[in-house]
């Protein structure tokens, strides 16, 4: 099984610990950003995971390549050329304090990019599943069109489509978001929200639910998933569940509805102790797609996507650096992570 995911990768920069910005004299550098994250999962599980984006040929363009490269990502159809790698300044959150995410992305390689950059039908032979985010076309210059041109080349090579939602408000407003994805997500199969995407982009919530005091109406969001695939003919749609008790403590869980069976699927929940939230949307995308692709059933399959989230809250830095075996463990366990005897 080969999996293309298409967006931006960039640099982020963030203190070290739980340093503020006004207190740091030093900044650690890793490189993330939404689709490489879900390849790099991919390429740990053993899938044959290619990004593709567009990034300077000077140094840190090559050291932002070789951070995909030494998980076994497929590299090979990046775009070489711009001039700016994409920045992020992150500050950990803790306890009551929230994160700080401040972006410096302006003018990067992959938002210049061009139609002409990519041959979609050259990187889509061969290859089973496209999966992209609602962050990518929100980065403005034609990135809307690249991703509908992607996505008609991939419905033409017969690939299957996941997407993210992944609402930025710092990137666009909602009425562009809610245009350009309404567009874009006829081509999608596979949608994957959360509690407030749903509703930014599209204005679908579920009742009886306040996502800031930390209380989920589960049942709710059957209806917000049903609406969502009757509207784009989505063939199953995943929201994850997240209570936020603190910048430290969530609740984490998801629901799987499938189209075609009328199923709804809840996985367990997991109270987590978070050392890094970067990346635990993207770890889920990576993991779902991974137990689809392997045939998991619905409920098998929520159940991996979130166990491999939970981990990736547990792990410095954007990619989420766990085995298939770990994440079944996980899995199969109560969810306290404890070795079960």
């Amino acid at each position: 099984m080969k999996i293309v995911t298409f967006g931006e990768l960039m640099l982020r920069l963030q203190p070290y610990n739980y340093e503020r910005f006004v207190q740091a004299d030093r900044l650690a550098f890793s490189f993330g950003g939404g689709e490489a994250n879900v390849a790099v999962s991919l390429a740990n599980y053993g899938m044959d995971a290619a990004f593709v984006t567009k990034l300077p040929a000077h140094a840190i363009g090559q050291a932002a390549v070789n951070s995909l490269r030494r998980y076994g990502v497929d590299t090979s159809k990046i775009v070489r050329g711009g001039e700016r790698v994409g920045i992020y300044f992150n500050e950990k959150g803790a306890s009551q304090r929230g994160s700080v995410c401040i972006y410096d992305r302006a003018h990067s390689a992959i938002q210049q990019a061009a139609p002409a950059d990519f041959d979609w039908d050259a990187i889509f032979a061969g290859v089973d599943w496209f999966h992209f985010t609602g962050i990518t076309p929100a980065l403005g210059g034609q990135l809307v069109d690249i991703c509908r041109a992607a996505c008609i080349a991939a419905k033409a090579h017969g690939v299957k489509i996941s997407c993210d939602l992944n609402y930025r408000s710092k990137l666009w407003t909602r009425e562009q978001a809610r245009a350009a994805m309404s567009d874009l997500c006829r081509y999608v199969d596979v949608c994957i929200s959360n509690e407030e995407d749903a509703k930014d982009v599209f204005g679908i919530e579920a009742e009886a639910t306040d996502i800031y005091a930390g209380e989920l109406n589960r049942e709710g969001y059957k209806s917000v998933a049903k609406q969502l695939a009757d509207q784009f003919g989505f063939e199953k749609v995943a929201i994850t569940l997240r209570e936020s008790r603190s910048a430290s403590d969530n609740g984490w869980s998801a629901m799987l509805y499938d189209a075609a069976s009328g199923e709804y699927c809840f996985s367990k929940q997991y109270a987590l102790h978070i050392v890094d939230r970067v990346g635990g949307g993207d770890s889920f995308g990576g993991g779902l797609i991974y137990a689809l692709l392997t045939g998991k059933s619905t409920q098998q399959a929520i159940e991996f996507a979130v166990a491999a989230s939970a981990l990736k809250h547990s792990i410095e830095g954007d990619y989420n650096m766990v085995t298939v075996d770990e994440v079944e463990k996980l899995a199969a366990g109560d969810g306290s992570g404890r070795i079960q005897r």
